[in-house]
């Protein structure tokens, strides 16, 4: 059985007299930074100057710097800008000022995992990544709540390295709602499977297929997002809640016998071995292979793929409907 972590298990006095440089005010960043401060930390901000990030960091109080001088200053740098302008940040500002014996902390292992960073042999390497949004990471914290976390040890070169990661942990809300032990290896390979074959490809991929079919069969567009979009909100809600079994408790029976005898013809044996090789890509470093090249070439054939989606006849037929749901907090990216 999986062990978890609470707050009796982490000992946040392990912070005490340490400044944790955020690298990064984006989405986690700002949870994180203002958790961790919250919880009597000392932390300090990089950014890039006069950025949005900067200027949103300035009205929450904090003095951001540049990631080289926070690097200089910082016995913890937990790194949360993008994976693909980690390796540059910490070629060109972090590596050349950080202190020994620092811990580098990240919240997602894909820079480390596959070898674009490579801290010295000195430091302590630890992952904590909160499994939801930093938006709910700061929302559950402010309630007295927690979002769940998984932590990690890369390098041990204190001895202390998980205490500082549970630490760490609890300083951000997650040892309230309990943390999981995992590996770097585990959590990178799983969260890119995840995202590419289920959360962000294969969700996206069968509302639009679905939606295409009904089209193209004459239905309206309007009925076709409907079922096809909307209501999938309702049905995550019941797996969130209860899981599989749930969820088909709750809906009709017609549903749910429809979903038991249909479901396995639109995920057949050819899309499960389709799944392996993607899992195969991830573990090989092919798929990070791939993104970083993309990211090098300036990312062209990336944009044209997001422009692609943003102009597909489901997109605008949600735009529409949004807009007549005022009960929607609708945004459009």
């Amino acid at each position: 059985m999986v062990e978890m972590y609470y707050d009796k298990d982490a000992d946040l006095s392990a912070l005490a007299g340490k400044t944790v440089a955020v690298i990064g005010y984006g989405s986690q960043g700002h949870a994180q930074a203002q958790n961790l401060r919250d919880s009597g930390v000392e932390v300090i901000i990089a950014e890039v100057e006069d950025s949005p990030n900067w200027k949103t960091a300035l009205e929450h109080g904090f003095s951001p710097t540049s990631a080289a001088e926070a690097a200089g200053k910082a016995d913890w740098i937990q790194m949360l800008v993008p994976d693909e302008v980690q390796p540059a940040v910490y070629t060109s500002e972090i590596a050349p000022n950080m202190k020994e014996n620092v811990v580098y902390g990240c919240s997602h292992g894909f820079a480390i995992h596959f070898g674009a960073i490579v801290p010295p042999e000195t430091a302590d390497i630890v992952m904590v990544a909160p499994k939801g949004p930093g938006h709910l990471v700061r929302s559950e914290f402010e309630k007295g709540a927690g979002v769940p976390c998984l932590v990690a040890v890369k390098q041990d070169a204190s001895g202390a390295a998980k205490d500082m990661a549970l630490a760490y942990a609890r300083g951000i809300g997650g040892t309230r709602a309990g943390v999981i032990e995992t590996t770097f290896k585990e959590e990178t390979e799983t969260d890119l499977f995840g995202e590419q074959a289920i959360l962000c490809g294969g969700v996206s991929e069968l509302i639009k297929a679905g939606f295409d079919t009904l089209v193209e069969a004459g239905y309206q567009p309007e009925i076709a997002y409907f079922e096809c979009l909307h209501e999938m909100k309702l049905i995550v809600d019941l797996f969130y809640q209860g899981g599989i079994s749930y969820m088909y408790y709750s809906v009709s029976n017609t549903a749910e016998y429809g979903g038991l005898t249909r479901g396995p013809r639109i995920v057949t044996d050819q899309t499960r071995q389709a799944m392996k090789k993607m899992l195969a890509d991830v573990q090989s470093g092919a798929f990070a292979e791939e993104w970083m090249e993309e990211c090098k070439a300036g990312g062209k054939k990336f944009k044209q793929l997001e422009e692609q989606s943003k102009g597909l006849l489901i997109e605008q037929v949600g735009r529409k409907l949004r807009r007549m749901m005022p009960w929607i907090d609708a945004r459009e990216a």
